[in-house]
């Protein structure tokens, strides 16, 4: 199974998710929580143990690599975010598949496919580039070291702001699955599924590069700025897959 990495960037720092990781979670889900409507943020230290624990059993199970989201200046928890759905196709061909179960060495198997998912940030680090930087450390973690074929991403087909910002970093809509499954309100929810291919990342790549970089040059905003949402002619990345 993919063994547990740090990502480093200029704003965040994607440390293996564990249990010293509580209390920050905790504390950064506190915050406003109005943008977490259709993402499964936890509420409290007893519910950020939990959230953890069940990360980590996933974990242990090949099928999840979780991280704590941290941000580099100051070493803050602002948020969680994981590979999911890991997928391998290497060995002889079996049918029916067996999805998430590698062939030959698990220690050391690396997936041919996984998905992003699982992220939220707190409400003060939205809008702040943190979640383009970790998107673009996932993304090249999984496409320039463990050579992935296929990364996914979905949203709750409701969250238009979640889409979009998944559409800004040059992914492909594959179209919604109707009534997918239950949303986080028991809602029987449709689901927007997304991809970005091996063969697409350079183009991904240097499409949110652009994106960081002209983020970069911008004068920064403050709190009531980006509380306020997207300036015009402006780029909010605030909001994140669900």
């Amino acid at each position: 199974m993919p063994v547990a990495v740090v990502l480093t960037g200029r704003l965040t720092r994607l440390e293996p998710l564990a249990p010293h990781h509580v209390e920050g979670l905790a504390q950064a889900a506190a915050e406003d929580r109005s943008s977490y409507a259709f993402t499964p943020v936890p509420h409290g230290l007893d519910a950020a143990a939990g959230y953890v624990d069940r990360a980590l059993a996933e974990q242990a199970a090949g099928r999840a690599l979780p991280f704590a989201v941290v941000r580099a200046d100051d070493g803050r928890v602002v948020g969680s975010t994981r590979f999911l759905e890991l997928d391998y196709w290497q060995g002889p061909v079996v049918w029916p598949a067996v999805p998430g179960r590698p062939y030959g060495d698990p220690v050391t198997a690396v997936p041919d496919a996984a998905e992003i998912g699982n992220t939220w940030l707190a409400a003060h680090a939205q809008g702040t580039g943190i979640n383009t930087e970790a998107k673009l450390l996932m993304l090249r973690h999984a496409f320039e070291t463990w050579r992935l074929r296929r990364v996914c991403l979905r949203a709750d087909a409701r969250n238009l702001r979640s889409r979009a910002a998944i559409e800004r970093l040059g992914a492909t809509s594959e179209g919604v699955r109707r009534a997918h499954s239950r949303g986080l309100d028991g809602v029987v929810r449709d689901t927007a599924f997304y991809s970005i291919l091996d063969e697409e990342w350079p183009a991904v790549r240097a499409i949110i590069e652009l994106r960081m970089t002209a983020a970069r040059t911008r004068p920064a905003l403050g709190h009531a700025q980006r509380d306020a949402g997207p300036q015009p002619g402006g780029y909010d990345e605030r909001l994140v897959p669900a």
